[in-house]
């Protein structure tokens, strides 16, 4: 499909992935950000993750719109998990480029402006944004270093600003050309969220490396002016879901350098624990010095968060090794008459 397409040559569908009635004001709020874009979308996907009465009452509440060709709703095509209800996406998609929203999201009015302006180069595949947290208590918990926002779905410190080149792009917002699936297959199941389950991820990460191979030449961005407000439930301001947080990610990062190799897979992981997190540390002890608030908390979970993801990658690795757990992906297939998955890489199956 040419990015042409039937869409024409800025279009965008975007995709947002729901699973549950318990975010259902979320999902509208997400819902209601997308349709005020100062450039509008083609469509709005929502795919819902098996979910049957979610889907009706989402099918009943955008009735009109979908009569209108604005809104659709989908069910997850795939097994249950936000990889597959993301190539659900994918595949129904009619736009040029496809943009992913998550439902506890929202977006302000021209973060699709600030993703069609980064494809003016075509050799840009994918652009991403920065995604801001909004803490249910109101304000960042005083432990909570910023280097780790990314436990929370978030822009973490440490990433360049502006819009700047980067390995890959971060899932809940980010955006790609639709050829770019055409080349690289979908996103890969086994890795990603599955609902309430434990938080694993990196399925993007494992995508965009596996889009630069395929793409010699390819071009990803992020531009921080393309900017999301995620919202932190209270429950993920606790330290337990840090830790577990860090912990799953470390499992994670074991599939993705055993799929891809080490050598890119943990490519900038080396210099944000190199860099960024001993920096953080210091930061930390210097508030602490100065009787700041949460400076040694902050220290602290950084020393922490690095402990238990690096126990995780071992854990990961070793169950790897083992054919423990197993992750594929594949071509995205038409809407009407979903594939079945397979690997698309000699090596994609772990």
């Amino acid at each position: 499909m040419s990015d042409q397409g039937l869409a024409g040559e800025r279009a965008f569908s975007v995709v947002i992935c729901v699973y549950t009635e318990d975010r259902w004001q979320d999902i509208l709020a997400a819902v209601d950000s997308v349709r005020a874009q100062t450039l509008p979308a083609l469509e709005t996907l929502l795919v819902v993750d098996h979910n049957e009465r979610l889907r009706d009452r989402l099918t009943a509440t955008y009735r009109d719109a979908t009569a209108r060709g604005e809104v659709r709703v989908l069910a997850n095509a795939g097994p249950r998990g936000l990889s597959a209800g993301r190539n659900t996406g994918i595949a129904a998609a009619r736009g040029a480029f496809v943009a992913f929203l998550d439902d506890d999201a929202v977006a302000e009015r021209d973060w699709l402006h600030w993703f069609a302006a980064g494809y003016d180069d075509p050799r840009v595949m994918a652009v991403g944004g920065r995604t801001l947290p909004a803490w249910a208590s109101g304000r960042r918990p005083a432990w909570f270093p910023g280097e780790f926002d990314w436990v929370v779905g978030c822009t973490y410190r440490g990433l360049p600003p502006g819009r700047v080149r980067v390995r890959n792009v971060l899932g809940g917002n980010a955006s790609f050309r639709r050829t770019a699936f055409d080349a690289a297959g979908g996103f890969a199941t086994g890795i990603g969220r599955d609902g309430d389950r434990r938080p694993l991820g990196c399925e993007e990460t494992e995508l965009c490396i596996r889009l630069a191979n395929a793409v010699p030449g390819a071009v990803l961005l992020i531009d921080d002016r393309a900017v999301i407000h995620h919202k932190v439930p209270a429950a993920r301001e606790r330290f337990g879901y840090f830790r577990t947080r860090t912990y799953a990610e470390g499992l994670s990062k074991a599939l993705v350098a055993r799929s891809v190799g080490a050598s890119k897979g943990l490519e900038a992981e080396r210099r944000y624990t190199t860099r960024v997190l001993p920096a953080g540390v210091l930061r930390g002890l210097r508030d602490a010095v100065l009787a700041r608030p949460g400076g040694a908390g902050r220290a602290g979970a950084i020393v922490a968060g690095v402990a238990t993801a690096a126990a995780g990658y071992l854990r990961g690795t070793l169950r790897a090794r083992r054919g423990g757990t197993t992750f594929s992906s594949g071509p995205i297939a038409p809407p009407e008459a979903p594939a079945r998955p397979h690997d698309a890489l000699p090596g994609a199956a772990v």
